[in-house]
């Protein structure tokens, strides 16, 4: 049988719009594809829904490799639709797949609904530095067998060099003669090691972007960040690539990125991992975090690294497999302000839903713990000033390395002085005892993040604003120094294609009390019979 062949007007039609996509004519494949609402296009990376959504992404791509259309099939499917697959050829190796919906419309043939099937790569770049099957074996019995694990690229692993997400300090560093403790405790519990994971440069973002090696994919919502900075080992964990992500968490940066992705993750309480062979960013407020998929790898990981005879951590958290949190609740009013309204009447409804469970031995109480605009310029003035010191020399002798973002940030650290170091350390000192308090019979609980995820195209301001509003909500568990879960509990609206997104519940306990933590958590995910979403509606209620 004959295969039939497209309209004459169809194939023009297709010809002009692949000429577009390889002079990344943004204007002109815009109009290739439909307007309106309903109109699709979907890759490995996850689906887009809709005109706007589509455009956005593809003014971030940067364009495709170069390649020729070794075939086009066409089936007809009714008056004005037609189905169009092609395979391409790219001049450096490879080939791809693209799949396409056209339709008639009273412009001329039209994109609705678009499939491309990317050639096979050996990894994502944005998201691995070096990668193995496994990179490291671990032991071949314990707790954690079978598990892999991304670690952030500031972990000292022997016979590598730390890279930092920046290449220039990856050339400059020598290679480590051991691994770091962190490292160590997973590898004995039988977890292997998967690879070296991506990290914002020099650990001093939120985002997840990484002006050298592009931005990680964010597995839950396709187009939007993926939250930093162990955007890579988040990454790895929500794509499946590994089970545990080992990474750091300074200003929420194991917190955010979970919160983003739809993971669990887990701040440790400060110096109760060791941080020996860990590339320092600012070390009042440095802590060892994991990510992974579920709350039972989790309670796992931090039940093995922190209590099994000879881990570096065991001694830091003798009987804390006994210890249990109280089942009361204190929600800080500041840092619920610092929330999207959407955010903010999801976490409500899952307030209500867990008052009404019978779980809480009393109401969930309100409580101040001041004003946070306050503490956030102290707590910026004391992580730069640290950063500062432990990059100065290396920054200085390679002048104009760093991205943009993170050059402004050290350079605005630079002239941080002594007295207006010391200043901002007394001023963080009422936070820290405040929250001591409060933890001391009771838990804080709060949403992780303002909002889902942003869009990767969001302009400048945007982003300004959700950093502001971000760092708010996490600081004040950095600057007390206690361990702080995000679990997967909240689902809001977001414009990104799909109906909506993950935004994490914030548990905030006493230190030293980080597998308890993780038990409570686990035991709020499992009270609720469903996850509580809010729609446009409540929100404005």
């Amino acid at each position: 049988m004959t295969a039939p062949t497209p309209p004459a007007e169809l194939l023009a039609a297709y010809e002009a719009y692949e000429r577009a996509v390889q002079a990344n004519d943004l204007d002109e494949l815009d109009a290739w594809f439909a307007p309106g609402s309903e109109t699709m296009r979907g890759d490995d990376a996850g689906l887009l829904v809709g005109h706007n959504q589509i455009s956005a992404f593809r003014s971030q791509r940067g364009g495709v490799a170069k390649r020729t259309i070794e075939s086009i099939e066409y089936r007809p499917l009714a008056d004005g639709i037609a189905l169009l697959v092609s395979t391409s050829l790219f001049a450096t190796g490879g080939r791809g797949l693209q799949t396409q919906l056209w339709q008639l419309l009273d412009g001329g043939w039209r994109i609705t609904a678009a499939h491309v099937t990317p050639r096979p790569r050996a990894f994502d770049r944005s998201i691995w530095r070096t990668v193995g099957d496994p990179l490291f074996q671990g032991a071949w019995e314990g707790p954690l067998l079978g598990l892999t694990v991304a670690v952030k690229d500031l972990f000292a692993i022997r016979g590598y060099r730390i890279g930092a997400g920046n290449p220039a300090y990856l050339d400059s560093a020598k290679a480590e003669t051991r691994t770091a403790p962190a490292v160590r405790d997973l590898l004995r519990g039988g977890a292997s090691l998967r690879g070296i994971a991506r990290t914002d440069e020099f650990a001093y973002s939120i985002a997840g972007d990484n002006a050298h090696f592009g931005t990680p994919p964010n597995a839950t919502v396709p187009g939007a960040l993926p939250g930093g900075s162990s955007s890579g080992p988040a990454s790895a964990v929500a794509l499946g690539q590994a089970d545990i992500g080992l990474a750091t968490d300074t200003a929420g940066s194991v917190r955010i990125p979970a919160s983003y992705q739809g993971l669990w993750g887990l701040r440790t309480t400060h110096d109760l991992v060791p941080r020996q062979g860990l590339l320092p960013l600012a070390q009042s407020f440095d802590t060892v975090g994991w990510l992974t998929r579920d709350g039972e790898t989790l309670q796992g990981v931090a039940d093995w690294c922190l209590s099994y005879e000879g881990s570096d951590s065991t001694a830091s958290a003798a009987g804390q497999r006994g210890d249990h949190l109280p089942a009361r609740f204190l929600v800080p009013t500041e840092i619920l302000a610092a929330a999207s309204a959407e955010t903010l009447a999801a976490f409500e409804s899952w307030l209500l839903e867990l008052e009404t469970s019978g779980v809480l031995d009393a109401p969930v109480e309100r409580v101040s713990i001041g004003e946070l605009a306050s503490y956030q310029e102290p707590f910026r003035v004391v992580q730069g000033a640290e950063a500062w010191r432990n990059n100065r020399r290396w920054l200085q002798e390679h002048p104009g390395s760093t991205g943009p973002a993170v050059a402004e940030r050290f350079a605005a650290a630079a002239h941080i002085t002594d007295a207006q170091e010391q200043a901002a350390r007394d001023a963080l000192a009422p936070l820290k005892a405040r929250l001591e308090t409060l933890v001391g019979d009771a838990v804080l609980l709060f949403p992780t993040a303002p909002g889902a995820a942003p869009s990767r195209t969001a302009d400048a301001a945007t982003i300004d604003a959700i950093r502001t509003a971000t760092l708010r909500m996490t600081t004040p568990a950095a600057v007390a120094g206690l361990p702080a879960l995000s679990a997967p509990l909240l689902r809001v609206p977001t414009a990104m294609g799909a109906p909506t997104a993950p935004v994490g519940v914030c548990l905030v306990a006493r230190a030293g009390s980080d597998m308890a933590l993780v038990r409570l958590g686990r035991q709020l995910a499992s009270t609720a019979a469903s996850t509580p979403t809010s729609t446009p509606a409540a929100a404005g209620e």
